[in-house]
């Protein structure tokens, strides 16, 4: 191999190695930007909070006996709900967009209210938003196995409902806007629970009775 083509060869790793050492430079200051971002910023996703729910109507109708040629009458939930929700942005530099925000009841993972949409919400740094939005469940049919779960949430005396919120999320720094982002809240609400299986009815102790809950929630962003 001649000296020429030794030279050529040397040139061409010194080339290389530029190349090499400028794409890890970039990827260095990329990673830094955005963790000096991080630090700056400290961004943290929204705290939910179930403040309080008044329940209107809390019913179980379990089907009667049917004779064999009829169709059976299935067991059905009939509620009404009214739960006030409130959210605060912990951040100091990040305003939050709430978007196409919807709020149902769950019990056992079973949905037993028509999803009711909140309004579109800007929320400002530290700034607090609150929500008080009515749930509806109109002979809502539930499985035999919720009617059991639910029987003996009557025999302990309360019962456990999700109050769940599901929508879109956008983060605003000064003037930049993000894209939106899923949001997922689940706040668990225990009511009190009275009825007598005898009578195939179950309801909460009396009319339009109003809990104090103060529940935190969790929230997936």
């Amino acid at each position: 191999m001649s000296t020429k083509d030794c030279g050529h060869h040397d040139e061409g790793r010194q080339i290389l190695r530029r190349i090499l050492a400028a794409v890890v430079a970039f990827i260095f200051l990329i990673l830094l930007i955005i963790f000096l971002i991080w630090i700056i910023l400290r961004p943290t996703k929204p705290r939910f909070m179930l403040q309080d729910a008044t329940v209107f109507a809390f019913n179980l109708s379990t089907q009667q006996h049917t004779p064999p040629l009829l169709t059976p009458t299935p067991n059905t939930l009939t509620l009404t709900l009214q739960v006030t929700l409130s959210s605060h942005n912990p951040n100091a530099r990040i305003g939050v967009y709430y978007h196409a925000l919807h709020v149902h009841a769950s019990y056992r993972s079973q949905q037993i209210s028509l999803p009711t949409a909140l309004p579109n919400t800007y929320q400002g740094h530290k700034d607090y938003a609150i929500w008080s939005p009515f749930l509806y469940g109109a002979a809502v049919p539930v499985s035999p196995y919720t009617l059991n779960s639910l029987q003996q949430d009557q025999d302990a005396g309360v019962v456990l409902v999700n109050v769940k919120v599901n929508g879109k999320v956008k983060w605003k720094v000064g003037t930049w806007i993000s894209g939106k982002y899923h949001i997922d809240v689940s706040c668990p609400a225990y009511f009190r629970f009275a009825g007598d299986h005898g009578g195939g009815n179950v309801g909460v102790v009396a009319p339009a009775v109003k809990l104090q809950l103060l529940q935190s929630c969790s929230v997936d962003v």
